[in-house]
């Protein structure tokens, strides 16, 4: 069985301004498709009908936040084994243990590097497959 490649990416943030970023980061250097969504809710909608590879959830968002979205992702039909990187500013080593215990694959603490979010992304996810 070969190694799925990455290409599509769901991303929850609800800061424009690091939607922004985040975009040029994983689209235009990393060559990602990417589906930004500004709220958990959102990407519970979107995620079924995208099929993402991977999804990144920021940790801290109005209404529902990172973990309780990647929680109701788990409960849909396509998106149950989906791998998850949670994205924050917080990124203690109690909470980055917490985030891997709840079956996040790592934790990328913000601000993030623009120039090197997508070879970030993209290690997480080769160390991930490496060991399935």
């Amino acid at each position: 069985m070969g190694e799925k490649s990455l290409q599509r990416i769901l991303y929850a943030e609800d800061e424009p301004d690091i939607q922004t970023i985040a975009r040029i980061a994983l689209e235009t250097v990393g060559n990602f498709t990417l589906e930004i969504c500004s709220s958990g809710n959102e990407a519970i909608e979107k995620a079924p009908g995208f099929k993402p590879d991977l999804v990144l959830l920021d940790v801290m968002m109005p209404g529902m936040d990172g973990p309780t979205t990647m929680k109701k992702l788990r409960e849909i039909g396509n998106i149950t084994d989906t791998p998850v990187i949670f994205m924050t500013a917080k990124a203690q080593r109690r909470e980055i243990s917490q985030f891997k215990a709840m079956g996040a694959l790592d934790v990328i603490p913000k601000p993030f590097d623009p120039m090197r979010l997508a070879e970030n992304v993209r290690t997480i996810w080769e160390q991930h497959h490496a060991s399935l």
